[in-house]
């Protein structure tokens, strides 16, 4: 009976650990909440050319990508890291970092979309990183 239940828990053991480290989970994730906002490809909402962030990626509408305010990146929300927000289908992708002014607060890319990113508004969320 020893011989069946302790390879039965030790397989159920590893099932648990690997679903946490998959789907978002306190005890296995980094987490703080944040402002989420939404931000768009528009000459007036960035610096330079609107479909390239500051690290170089390249926008696209539709992609689920982020910018993170420059107090998260030395916590591990760096260029092209992954993250999640609760109450949100993720995962996001770190594509871009805000203007310094900002503190502790995403915004999620919302392409060329202005209606849907200004009825997005703004609102607290949970992140989740590894």
């Amino acid at each position: 009976m020893k011989r069946f239940i302790i390879p039965l828990a030790v397989a159920g053991l590893v099932i648990l650990v690997g679903v946490g480290l998959s789907i978002p989970n306190p005890l296995f994730w980094k987490s703080l909440e944040v402002t989420v906002t939404a931000y768009n490809s528009t000459r007036r909402q960035t610096d330079g050319n609107p479909f390239v962030a500051a690290w170089g990626n390249k926008l696209k509408p539709g992609m689920k990508g982020v910018a993170v305010s420059r107090d998260l990146i030395p916590l591990g929300l760096g260029d092209q890291a992954e993250v999640h927000i609760e109450g949100f289908d993720g995962p996001y992708t770190v594509l871009d970092k805000m203007n310094k002014r900002f503190e502790r607060r995403v915004d999620i890319y919302f392409g060329v979309d202005v209606e849907a990113a200004q009825e997005f508004g703004k609102r607290k969320a949970t992140i989740y990183w590894r």
